[in-house]
């Protein structure tokens, strides 16, 4: 199972952009999931997550302008960014806890490359 983030690019400040994440492969079903981001010279930084039952955690940062969301039946997530801001440049990655069969058990598949966000004027 791999992970493939996508839908970053280019805005000025104030514009949106949608994230994706899916999961493929062998997958049964797919259980919580995070976003993290890395800004150029810092650390990966948890940003947002959404429990299975659909209960979203965010960064303060981010609260009330990036909305997290799930369509289990195509095995994504979504991160939704309204107002975009210089400082929320950086690659923005997913981790996916994912159940490859009913009999198994979940395991977290981290999205390898992430997708880049710039924001600026």
């Amino acid at each position: 199972v791999q992970l493939q983030a996508s839908g970053g690019g280019s805005v000025q400040p104030g514009e949106s952009l949608t994230l994706s994440c899916v999961a493929v492969g062998s997958v049964f079903s797919i259980g919580d999931a995070h976003w993290y981001r890395q800004r150029p010279g810092e650390e990966r930084e948890w940003i947002a997550t959404m429990f299975v039952q659909g209960e979203t955690s965010y960064l303060d940062v981010v609260q009330g302008r990036f909305t997290m969301s799930r369509d289990n039946g195509r095995n994504t997530v979504y991160l939704l960014m309204n107002d975009l801001k210089p400082e929320d440049t950086a690659v923005y990655y997913c981790t996916i806890r994912v159940l490859e069969n009913p009999y198994g058990i979940y395991r977290d598949i981290n999205g390898g490359r992430g997708t880049q966000v710039t924001v600026s004027s």
